[in-house]
């Protein structure tokens, strides 16, 4: 058994020296507090890194199809009512949506930014009793309604029962709407009222979009919008001709949020001095997935980003590293002191005698 712990004993690479051959000096007292303290803070720091969350930033190329993401907008218009402010969107895949209406929350405000009122953007019109028929009377009780275009119909079965159904027909006519007071379906539905009670009101529209995952467009048009030859034009109807397009974005996002999400264009405010104009924002999306520490994932909009902790193997060797260092450099600075001051003594020594 002695046999085995002396050859244990020759394997020791920390060999003991005797305290009587020590030399303790001051310098080497000063370098050894300094040297524990900066031991301290460098540990200290290497736990905060091990239990603070570090986020992994990858590329990966996006191989899936078929599939829509929503966008998140809440503008504001200072200038243009709500009764005439509508959001359209298409892609290149040739879908198309005009005056979206679902999941969009208007707010008609007064010249100082203050809200009148909240409402859901609603369809439809309401039910009023006998309305004109295209034939000239009203509507009786076992009749169908058919309203008339005014002179807009493309053919004989043509009916317009509502007003952006006239103004439609209008549209595709190529005719500006100068007998909007004499037009049926716009009074009954109360659209002109609506106009002149909102008249130098501004509007604050937010809510959300489902649009498919690939290159397209949505915007906000001041009075109904409407296609022709892949673009988008505003009609500008008869009772107002010029429109203060200045607006403000309090917020533009595009999928789920998640932690680090940056969206370049919030709070972005721009100023339109004269009447008329239009603003074109181009935005490159990128689908991003956010997985937090717990594994959660977020599906989202701009790159992947991973929650990861320092392995508990990494922080060992790192805190290994700064004593093992330390005490290296230390000893390498106590080692050029200390010899050092000998030569300065020996050489003050010589000179006395």
């Amino acid at each position: 058994m002695n046999t085995v712990f002396n050859k244990l004993r020759n394997l020791d690479s920390y060999p003991k020296v005797n305290e009587d051959f020590y030399s303790r000096t001051l310098s080497g007292g000063i370098i050894t507090l300094l040297s524990s303290l900066a031991i301290l803070l460098l540990v200290f720091s290497e736990f905060t890194l091990y239990i603070h969350t570090v986020t992994e930033t990858k590329l990966l190329v996006d191989t899936s199809r078929g599939e829509t993401f929503h966008i998140n907008f809440d503008v504001t218009f200072p200038a243009i009512p709500c009764t005439l402010l509508s959001v359209d969107t298409m892609d290149i895949s040739g879908e198309q949506h005009h005056d979206i209406k679902h999941d969009i929350i208007k707010k008609r405000i007064n010249a100082h930014g203050d809200v009148i009122e909240s409402r859901p953007d609603t369809i439809g019109a309401p039910k009023i009793e006998k309305p004109l028929q295209r034939h000239g009377g009203r509507l009786e009780k076992n009749e169908t309604y058919c309203g008339s275009c005014f002179g807009a119909e493309q053919s004989d079965d043509d009916c317009c029962n509502s007003c952006e159904e006239v103004r439609e027909a209008y549209r595709r006519k190529g005719w500006a709407m100068t007998n909007a007071d004499l037009i049926d379906q716009c009074k009954r539905e109360g659209f002109f009222e609506r106009i002149k009670e909102e008249d130098g009101e501004g509007c604050n529209i937010h809510g959300s979009l489902e649009v498919n995952r690939v290159a397209g467009n949505f915007h906000f048009a001041a009075g109904k919008s409407f296609h022709q030859s892949s673009f988008f034009f505003d009609d500008l109807i008869s009772f107002q001709d010029s429109y203060n397009i200045s607006h403000r974005i309090n917020r533009l996002a595009f999928g789920e949020y998640f932690p680090g999400a940056v969206n370049p264009l919030d709070g972005g405010q721009w100023t339109h001095k004269t009447s008329n104009g239009m603003y074109q924002y181009f935005i490159k999306v990128v689908p991003t997935i956010y997985t937090d520490i717990r594994g959660r994932t977020v599906n989202s909009n701009q790159v992947t980003f991973r929650e990861e902790h320092i392995s508990f193997l990494h922080f060992i060797t790192n805190i290994c590293a700064v004593i093992g260092g330390i005490f290296t450099v230390a000893g390498i600075i106590d080692s050029f002191v200390y010899h050092g001051q000998r030569k300065i003594k020996k050489a003050e020594v010589g000179k006395f005698r």
